[in-house]
């Protein structure tokens, strides 16, 4: 596939890295010469210095016969543009948009063909909210991602001393729990990836990964470790976008208190938010946090703009008392260096915001893909179409697909059915498949097995 990544920061260098390595062509254009420079000496890829939304800058990158454009510069009216001349004098295919005014995204007639020709809205801020409020609704987890509209999640979890599972064998998961389906998609022992079987033993330490339908979720936790008791208190830093969304999104559940540095945004805030306890102020002061009981917070999260400055107020708070602290971390390095440490969960704007752009990359029909593992592993939803006679999937029991090395299904979504991914189970048209990939370089093995054969009509 021909794709012209318009803006060399960081989703759109992340991208450059997902896709370069997967036989696609790869075009990535900035104003800034230096960064793409670097960005050529690590990727095999091509680079167009030039504003992105101008004509002959896209014609220079190849969007004369580019199969999509993906605008994700700084901008989100340079974005707009160049999507709008990519359609009226490209004619490209797929154009995908990344905005982060909240105006633009309510406004959903303005993105038309008639009108501003964007096929696909990004919008990162609110991707990270909900990953951030998935995560608090589901505390102990370590990644909870959507599947089939939220039927079914996937969720990481470390296994700890004293759970019921650890220390014995997978198989006996059903015995503990008959009338609670679930699977174990992957467990990573030590950083190092284990394909389950009824055999593996579960040890401490273990980050477990497994698919259930969402009102499940909390009882296979129960059985890899204690479950932590239901977050009635959160303290937010920063009150940029993805903080004021996050509040929204929970006080009326919950007690907020979020802490915003510069005092016209901390004004506006309280002005739209309806039960959230607004605090001007450094998230970092500890006489503040002293003030408003940070010891009691079930969590402390920090999500401004400044990584170091989400990584130290996140320790202070961690330090002081609060329960569990999470960060978000937009420098990969940092996100490495500091996750085994004090802060409990590195949240990576990046990695969180890729999956939807993945998605529409793929071949085949792919709906959703969610990165992990610093961007190792995958986990796709992928619809099967055909008949057993040109699809390799459907008509066959999962024993029987030709799944690549490191691959399983974790569940299948026939309908408003979720059907856990065991061996004996057979894959009908339309059924939506949820895999694990622990190596994401086998992704072209997965878009293979669903692709239809030239018969199928």
């Amino acid at each position: 596939m021909k794709i012209i990544i318009l803006g060399a920061g960081q989703v759109g260098s992340s991208v450059a890295h997902n896709l370069a390595g997967e036989d696609n062509d790869i075009t990535v254009v900035d104003i800034n010469a230096r960064v793409l420079q670097q960005l050529q000496d690590k990727l095999d890829i091509s680079t167009v210095a030039g504003v992105a939304s101008h004509p002959d800058v896209l014609r220079r990158a190849g969007a004369d016969d580019a199969d999509m454009v993906l605008a994700v510069t700084s901008s989100d009216e340079v974005n707009m543009i160049a999507c709008q001349i990519a359609y009226t004098l490209f004619h490209t295919p797929t154009k995908i948009a990344r905005l982060r005014r909240q105006a633009y995204l309510n406004e959903q007639r303005l993105f038309v063909q008639d009108a501003i020709p964007v096929d696909v809205l990004i919008s990162p801020e609110l991707i990270v909210t909900d990953y951030v409020r998935r995560l608090i609704e589901h505390p102990g987890a370590l990644q909870v991602l959507d599947f089939a509209g939220g039927r079914v999640r996937l969720v990481g979890v470390r296994a700890f001393h004293g759970g019921p599972l650890v220390g014995h064998e997978l198989r006996t998961l059903k015995e503990h729990m008959p009338k609670v389906d679930n699977r174990v998609a992957a467990i990573y022992r030590q950083g190092a990836p284990i394909i389950p079987t009824g055999s593996t033993v579960i040890e401490a330490d273990d980050e477990v990964f497994f698919v259930a339908a969402q009102k499940d979720i909390r009882a296979v936790m129960s059985e890899l470790r204690k479950l932590d008791k239901p977050v009635k208190r959160i303290m937010l830093a920063g009150g940029g976008n993805i903080g004021k969304n996050l509040a929204q999104r929970l006080e009326q559940q919950i007690n907020v208190k979020i802490i915003e540095r510069d005092p016209e945004r901390a004004q506006w805030l309280c002005e739209h938010l309806e039960h959230t306890v607004v605090l001007q102020g450094d998230a970092a002061d500890r006489e503040l946090l002293l003030e408003e009981n940070i010891e009691d917070m079930d969590v402390f999260c920090a999500l401004t703009n400044a990584d170091e400055a989400n990584i130290l107020s996140a320790m202070l708070a961690k330090r002081m008392g609060a329960t569990k602290v999470m960060s978000l971390i937009n420098r990969p390095a940092y996100v490495d260096l500091v996750e085994s440490g004090v802060i409990d969960i590195a949240i990576s704007p990046q990695q969180v915001t890729i999956g939807s752009l993945l998605a529409h990359v793929r071949r085949g029909d792919v709906v959703a893909v969610h990165s992990l593992r610093r961007g190792a592993a995958e986990a796709i939803e992928a619809i099967a179409h055909g008949d057993r006679n040109t699809s390799r999937v459907v008509g066959r029991r999962i024993c029987e697909i030709p799944l690549p090395k490191g691959a399983t299904i974790g569940a299948v979504v026939r309908g408003d059915e979720v059907k856990m991914g065991h061996d004996d189970l057979i894959i009908h048209a339309e059924d939506h498949v949820i895999l694990f990939l622990v190596d994401k370089r086998r992704i072209p093995e997965v878009e293979r097995l669903f692709q239809v054969g030239v018969t199928f009509i």
